[in-house]
């Protein structure tokens, strides 16, 4: 499948969205961005794999104050795969404490009736940097 611009400008929205309605704690929201069989998977946190909207938004409720300050994304590349498409970014959420923690979102997205949804997110902390 090809992905028109159309496509790409929805996904990279889809994806920027996440950080929007998860500081404002529009959980509800997550309708708009996740798929209901969505396996959201934060093994590489320590949280395991996710799996369901409901489990999802309840997750993310259930960290009340620990959720990140703020959540940022950035570095977008999205790929046409099969039918559907990949989405690879780079996250950064600030903690009330001043931490920063790095991470890599790689999303698997599908056309759904309702546009576009992510139906799988594989989240992976960055802990190193690059050596040489």
């Amino acid at each position: 499948m090809t992905l028109t611009l159309e496509d790409r400008l929805a996904i990279t929205d889809l994806v920027n969205r996440h950080g929007h309605l998860t500081d404002a704690g529009d959980f509800d929201a997550y309708r708009e961005l996740f798929t209901e069989d969505v396996v959201y998977d934060v093994s590489d946190l320590g949280f395991g794999a996710i799996e369901g909207l409901a489990a999802t938004r309840a997750a993310a409720e259930a960290l009340g104050e620990h959720n990140p300050l703020a959540h940022h994304v950035t570095n977008v590349v999205v790929t046409a795969v099969g039918d559907g498409a990949r989405a690879l970014s780079k996250g950064f959420g600030l903690m009330t404490s001043g931490a920063v923690g790095s991470v890599t979102y790689d999303d698997v997205v599908v056309r759904t009736d309702r546009g576009w949804r992510i139906s799988r997110r594989t989240v992976k902390a960055r802990r190193e940097p690059l050596t040489g």
